[in-house]
């Protein structure tokens, strides 16, 4: 059965996501096919989808490798999440479902129980599965995948520090979904941009700036 090349794409995302493979690494179409059991047709596919989503990277007589983000390119992909959360919890008020309702305030409850008992270990996903299906919620297709690859991309160049207060942190999640129940996308942006600019702080890049070479026939002696 051939495996379609989406599959093969979200395997090696998830591997360059995860650091198994590292920045400015080469992705030889045969090492993948054989890492994933694939011939070298989804593979290829695969790259190219990656390369235009900006994990991957062409160079000349290497082939293709793991794109090297820079810190500025960090910082500017996490301004525009800042940018987008709110605008989608806004459209979320408008536009959500009661099955959206729904699913937001179980994590919600899910998230305060679980912060109120420390167990901080499963909050990280709850606060993905939150954000994820708020911006579902906005019944913006456009919107939904720019934010889908954007904390993709964000999951790669930053670690995440855990809240300081998981407790406050929950309750402003909760505070969001009040508004977006109650229709209000005036207040739902204003409370998720409050949220969003301070998860930033918690957010800790991985990546580095290069340092330009030394001309060295530049040096004087």
């Amino acid at each position: 059965m051939r495996i379609p090349a989406h599959a093969v794409c979200t395997a090696i995302r998830d591997d360059i996501v995860s650091g198994f493979f590292g920045p400015g690494g080469r992705l030889t179409e045969e090492v993948l096919a054989r890492r994933y059991g694939v011939s070298r047709v989804p593979v290829r596919e695969a790259l190219r989808t990656l390369e235009s989503e900006g994990f991957v990277t062409t160079r000349r007589h290497a082939g293709a490798c793991v794109a090297e983000p820079t810190e500025q390119e960090a910082a500017d992909l996490l301004e525009l999440r800042m940018l987008l959360e709110p605008l989608a919890a806004s459209r979320a008020a408008r536009r959500r479902t009661d099955a959206h309702l729904k699913v937001l305030r179980g994590l919600v409850r899910l998230g305060q129980e679980r912060a109120r008992r420390g167990q901080g270990e499963d909050l990280r996903d709850l606060g993905g599965w939150f954000h994820e299906t708020l911006s579902q919620a906005s019944g913006s297709p456009g919107l939904i995948a720019l934010l889908t690859q954007t904390r993709r991309k964000i999951a790669w160049m930053y670690t995440v520090e855990a809240p300081a207060r998981p407790v406050e942190s929950w309750a402003e999640h909760g505070g969001i979904v009040d508004a977006v129940a109650r229709g209000d996308a005036e207040r739902a942006r204003t409370l998720t941009a409050q949220h969003a600019a301070r998860a930033a702080d918690a957010h800790r890049p991985r990546v580095r700036t290069p340092q330009p070479a030394v001309n060295m026939s530049s040096v004087r002696h």
